[in-house]
């Protein structure tokens, strides 16, 4: 499995296009904007996207799936079903933090802790992570040892919680049960900047480290 990160919309939000390289079908994660440089990074990569994929429903990393899904007749996938809330107030973020505008919309399927999510040839296993909101979920390839963590986790840092319904103690509840124990190899695209590794970031996040060890 291929991936190509692309950040878009003002806060450089991390879109993640997945590509599998047996069938040429990928999933794009988070399209939050600038559809235009994700259709064509998905199409110089030569991928044909299939499906959307949503960590959670903030307008950076959700504003432009229902608008992408519309131009490609495809499908989208998460998040867990108590971010209901914040697609139903899509465009009022978009006013509000300066986006283009956008149109709310009913995931084709909400996601559980759990289940799994396959494109092509490839599966990703579906991780309920909330507290960044109450439900963002994570992104898992157990083989390549790769995840998508939204704004959970960061390197160095960890997801805002003052947000309505966020929750600090749960958010890093989150992160040492559910994420740390896949394993210190695993490395991981945040929703903003650099990636990192599981194991880095239990040592010397300030946030979270000396939690469990996988």
């Amino acid at each position: 499995m291929k991936s190509i990160v692309i950040p878009v919309t003002a806060f450089q939000q991390n879109c993640t296009i997945l590509g599998c390289e047996t069938t040429r079908l990928g999933a794009v994660v988070d399209p939050g904007g600038e559809l235009d440089r994700i259709m064509a990074a998905a199409e110089d990569a030569g991928f044909t996207l299939s499906k959307i994929l949503l960590t959670h429903a903030h307008a950076d990393h959700a504003a432009g799936a229902a608008a992408l899904s519309a131009q490609l007749g495809i499908p989208i996938e998460g998040p867990q079903r108590d971010d209901a809330f914040w697609i139903e107030i899509l465009p009022q973020q978009c006013r509000m933090f300066g986006l283009p505008g956008t149109t709310v919309f009913t995931p084709d399927r909400w996601l559980e802790h759990g289940d799994t999510v396959s494109f092509g040839a490839e599966t990703l296993e579906v991780l309920h992570c909330p507290g960044h909101t109450p439900g963002h979920v994570v992104f898992f390839h157990r083989s390549q040892r790769l995840a998508l963590v939204g704004d959970v986790l960061f390197k160095g840092s960890i997801g805002r919680t003052d947000f309505p319904r966020g929750d600090y103690d749960i958010l890093i509840r989150s992160i040492r049960e559910r994420l740390f124990p896949l394993g210190d190899d695993v490395t991981f695209i945040p929703g903003h900047g650099p990636t990192s590794t599981f194991g880095d970031e239990r040592r010397c996040n300030p946030f979270v480290r000396n939690g469990p060890t996988a």
